[in-house]
């Protein structure tokens, strides 16, 4: 038998495996502590650093990859999105990541009914290019949007609708891999097998067969079952066979290995016609175990998912703006009080009568099991889409409890019989309350898989009662004859329940399978085979003895140095929680390396790695990188290193992250509090300090005759542009806003004080830095477009400039500044929100600081207030509409209006009332440009080495979808986006109140 492969047993001469890496592959090989320290995780409560990364470019890299690692007895652990719950993708190994370019489709077979894919590819990429053709690969994990097929074929993923399509094994006909030699040998129906994998095949067959009574005896007979390996595929005892006519597929041997007996080549997967149409019953309850109970009668009316979402997962929701919305339309009375839980029951076909009829069934069963009125019908296709993605954002939301008790992985998927369920989540409720603490219910009630994490400090003796919970839940499992592995796989939380679940001899047998594929044991070793105990203390990632260095910070993030109660979820006060660092570790440390910020669907997160796809510019890798410097891990004074720079370098503030990380991750916010502190140290350069200070100095330059003309020759003369480059490293391929004398303060526009405070409908209209400056223009039309309905507008200035927000100086890290300039705001405006009158921004990144960092920069309730009354130009005049204050005379609109959202704006969910806006002018269609960050970013576009990169967010999306359309309309209300779109596009973006008062009559 194998022996276990810990840490210290690795003996390995990085240096030369690198060197033999970069001379015989064309891949990126990464030993730096800091880049192994980013794979050392994955969605697991494990870490442990790999000797080495590797991002193979093509086929041949990987085959040599294999053999040197082979040569000098180096592990090696295939890796896809890193998202695995159990640890499956840790370990001191050679860490192979597929995601950069082992990505492709490389056929599709409509006829035949497959597409051949490596293992690379993303779940979502892959059905986004088959929905054209009308089918889809139908195991639709809930992190479809990072998921690699790779990875969900090593952990024999399952999805919402297992009860339809069954899980990764009933979906995959076929799989090329590498063996430990690196030896090429293809996998598929026995009958078929030649060479290397018939000879396994043969081997397997031959265990299956001599261990018959054991595995009938031994094996779950639920279909959710993914322990050890699969060896009855030669005696199939699940209730869903492994294939439809009983044949015998060696691939299966590999689905749900985990990497420990074959490196995938390319998968074939079986394609399924996609729906055409969905409907959607919610049945919401007032017990949980009704809930429960009424699972075994609700796929008796062949639904193709049953899904639970728990009390605690509802509140989460609608505690998160992203959210909130969404979850209600999922209950019956959104003021009363809030379901135990809820089921989504989805019924999918192709024709829509049936499936309405299906949901009335639904409302009738309801009605005959006692709870008549409870089921909310959706019909609409887009209200379920939306209902959808919060169900699939489950597992995150939970992860978003504040405080170092998290919910872990561990039982989540056991899988019992479907008439055993109720009392199965009853008895292991009781089993949490032994131990104090409670689960946090949801997923697959369809298959009687239901993920529960109860809520344990890793930190103050979680390992010890994870443990003992484990065991007793280990005893229901078998009381009930289900299986402890359901879903996520085996990997390092339960590895060592295989023995448990299958016997000594069956382990046995499931060791020789490894010996036959894997000799040497250099295959992920420590998976399925001689696990390590799930508890082994020195695996954890928070282990007891984890400390972060001490900071003062520069903002506050006491709201996140709390504790909370495993019971209640209640969190102590905020700076209670014992966080050396004032809250900033803690707040780090809510990345739970889920992954979402791989996505590359509709919204922003994250740009750069969009561009880049490098593990260090994701959020995750940033947040990882982060982490371990604050901890020690990365060596002594890593937190000021070039390491975590390095990780922040193509952050473009873009708080993406705020909103879309269901784990509220900031890394806007962390990007301004890491840079105080670096800058201090290593001090500001020239650029940084013009572009902080642009706010002081702009009114000098507009009050000193001829100074903007000289200073706009920049933009003409190239030789200019380059020298600018050269003293600034300001991009010279860049043109820069133009200076104007006719600034919004000088050109006296607005009403004054006493008529603001004299009007029946006064507003404020705070002039920023750009468009006051640059586009005064804007702050023109703002007025006009106010005015023309009646209000009293007045914009604030001061002797010697205007009001700033700080923006300019919380991006260069100068936050001693910031915080100056944002006091005399915040003082100058409180005579306007002490009256109530609203105050309003042109410029998102501006006005919505007064609603973010405002709030974290040690001001008070006098902050909040300011919040409060802070609004865009287009909230304010959506929200005036509402209430009959703003009803413009507007003509009709006779070309089509392409909006562009600010980042910022897509943070604040503030995208939509731009729409609502727009859709006031008669015959008007705006259309959202479904893009990430235009890539300017504030300064960022301007820096020399960032233009390119720049330019590469922008072509993602923005770009490509203006030129589609060259008469249409542009709308942008950032003043970066509208000059990234002018560089990139050669077209005028116009602020949306130039756009209102182009359609004033």
């Amino acid at each position: 038998m194998n022996k276990p492969l810990a840490l210290q047993e690795v003996m390995i001469d990085t240096k030369f495996l690198a060197k033999r890496l970069e001379s015989e592959t064309s891949g990126e090989v990464m030993t730096d502590v800091a880049s192994r320290g980013r794979y050392a995780t994955d969605a697991s409560i494990y870490q442990t650093m790999p000797v080495a990364v590797f991002v193979p470019k093509t086929a041949e890299d990987i085959v040599a990859a294999i053999q040197i690692a082979a040569d000098l007895g180096v592990p090696v652990l295939p890796r896809g999105g890193g998202t695995s719950q159990c640890g499956q993708t840790t370990g001191p190994a050679l860490v192979i990541d597929n995601t950069k370019y082992f990505r492709n489709i490389l056929d599709i077979n409509l006829e035949q009914g497959y597409v051949d894919v490596q293992p690379g590819i993303v779940l979502d990429h892959l059905n986004a290019a088959l929905k054209k053709h009308q089918v889809w690969y139908p195991v639709d994990v809930s992190t479809a949007a990072q998921a690699t097929i790779g990875g969900m074929a090593g952990n024999n993923s399952c999805g919402s609708r297992s009860i339809a399509y069954g899980n990764m094994v009933h979906n995959v006909l076929g799989v090329d891999a590498w063996l430990a030699d690196g030896q090429a040998a293809s996998f598929g129906l026995m009958k078929n097998a030649t060479g290397k994998a018939l000879e396994l095949g043969q081997f397997v067959q031959s265990l299956a067969h001599q261990h018959q009574a054991e595995i009938e005896a031994k094996w779950p007979k639920v279909m959710r079952r993914v322990a050890g390996y699969n060896l009855d595929i030669f005696n199939n005892q699940s209730e869903r066979p492994y294939t439809q006519d009983g044949q015998v597929n060696l691939a299966h041997l590999l689905v749900g290995s985990e990497g420990s007996l074959a490196y995938y080549k390319q998968l074939r997967l079986a394609l399924s016609p996609l729906p055409k149409h969905k409907t959607l019953g919610v049945v919401n309850f007032t017990s949980f175990y009704e809930a429960m109970d009424s699972a075994q009668h609700i796929v008796k009316l062949m639904p193709s998912a049953v899904e639970l979402v728990d009390r605690t997962m509802i509140d989460l929701s609608r505690s998160n703006p992203a959210f909130k919305s969404v979850i209600e339309t999922a209950l019956i009375d959104v003021a009363g009080k809030t379901p135990e839980a809820i089921l989504l029951v989805e019924f999918s076909g192709e024709e829509l009568a049936p499936l309405e009829k299906k949901v009335k069934d639904l409302v009738s069963l309801m009605a005959d099991l006692g709870h008549p009125g409870c089921v909310v019908e959706m019909i609409n296709a887009e209200s379920q889409k939306n209902l959808w993605e919060v169900r699939k954002a489950g597992l995150n939301i939970m992860m978003s409890l504040k405080g170092d008790g998290k919910p872990v992985s561990f039982i989540e998927d056991c899988a019992v019989p479907l008439e055993s369920l109720a009392e199965y989540t009853q008895d292991l409720t009781e089993v949490f309350s032994k131990y104090g603490s409670r689960g946090t219910w949801y997923a697959h009630a369809s298959v009687g898989t239901l993920h529960v994490r109860p809520i344990l400090d890793m930190r103050r003796g979680g390992a010890q009662k994870m443990r003992a919970i484990a065991e007793e839940a280990a005893a229901l499992v078998k009381r009930y004859k289900g299986a402890f592995s359901g879903e996520h796989g085996d990997g390092i939380c339960r590895g060592e329940w295989i023995q448990w679940q299958f016997g000594p001899k069956l382990t046995e047998a499931l060791g020789e399978i490894k010996h036959a594929f894997d000799p040497n044991n250099l295959f992920n070793p420590g998976k399925i085979i001689n696990p390590p105990k799930m508890d082994d203390e020195s695996l954890f990632r928070f282990p007891q003895t984890y400390r972060v260095i001490p900071l003062k910070t520069s903002l506050d993030w006491s709201s996140w140095d709390v504790q909370n109660d495993p019971v209640t979820e209640k969190t102590t006060a905020p700076g209670t929680g014992g966080d050396p660092s004032g809250g900033f570790a803690k707040a780090v440390e809510m990345c739970n390396n889920n992954g979402h910020c791989r996505k590359f669907d509709a919204g922003t997160m994250c740009p750069s790695y969009r561009v880049t796809r490098d593990e260090k510019h994701l959020t995750r890798g940033r947040a990882n990188t982060l982490r371990l410097a604050l901890s020690n891990q990365l060596g002594k004074d890593a937190f000021l290193s070039e390491d975590v720079k390095e990780a922040f370098d193509l952050c473009v503030s873009c708080k993406g992250c705020k909103r879309e990380c269901p784990t509220g991750v900031d890394m806007a916010k962390m990007k301004i509090e890491y840079l105080s502190h670096y800058k201090k140290s290593h001090g500001w350069t020239l650029r940084d300090r013009l572009i902080a200070h642009l706010p002081r100095y702009s009114h000098h330059i507009a009050a000193i005759p001829g100074l903007a003309f000289m200073l706009n020759l920049r933009n003409t003369i190239p030789g200019l542009a380059f020298l600018g480059e050269k003293l600034t490293q300001i991009s010279a391929k860049r043109s820069l806003p133009t200076w104007r004398r006719d600034t919004a303060w000088r050109s006296m526009i607005g009403s004054t004080e006493d008529a603001l405070f004299a009007s029946a409908k006064p507003v404020v209209l705070w002039a920023d830095t750009f468009n006051g400056c640059f586009e005064t223009e804007n702050i023109k039309a703002a007025v006009n477009v106010l005015e023309a309905s009646g209000y009293t507008v007045h914009i604030p200035q001061k002797k010697q400039g205007h009001y700033c927000c700080g923006r300019t100086y919380l991006a260069s890290g100068m936050v001693d500044e910031a915080r100056a300039s944002a006091q005399e705001l915040l003082d100058a405006f409180t005579r306007y929100t002490d009256k109530n009158i609203p105050i309003i921004g042109l410029e998102p990144s501006c006005i919505l600081t007064l609603r973010d960092e405002f709030l974290v920069m040690g001001f008070g309730d006098s902050a909040k207030t300011l919040a409060k009354g802070s609004q865009t130009f287009e909230e304010f005049l959506v929200s005036e509409a509402t209430a009959g204050r703003f009803a413009p005379e507007l003509k009709a609109c006779e070309q089509q209006i392409l909006l562009h959202g600010h980042c910022h704006q897509k943070s604040f969910d503030a995208v939509k009332p731009i729409i609502s806006l727009l859709k006031m002018i008669p015959q008007a269609q705006p259309q959202l440009i479904e893009s990430s960050c235009c890539g300017m970013a504030g300064s960022f576009g301007y820096e020399s080495e960032h233009h390119q990169v720049s330019l590469q967010m922008a072509e993602m999306q923005l770009l490509p979808a203006i030129r589609q359309a060259p008469d249409a309309i542009v709308l942008a209300d950032g003043s970066s986006c509208r000059h990234q779109i002018k560089d990139g596009a050669d077209r005028e973006a116009l602020h949306v109140a130039r756009i209102l008062e182009m359609h004033l009559k």
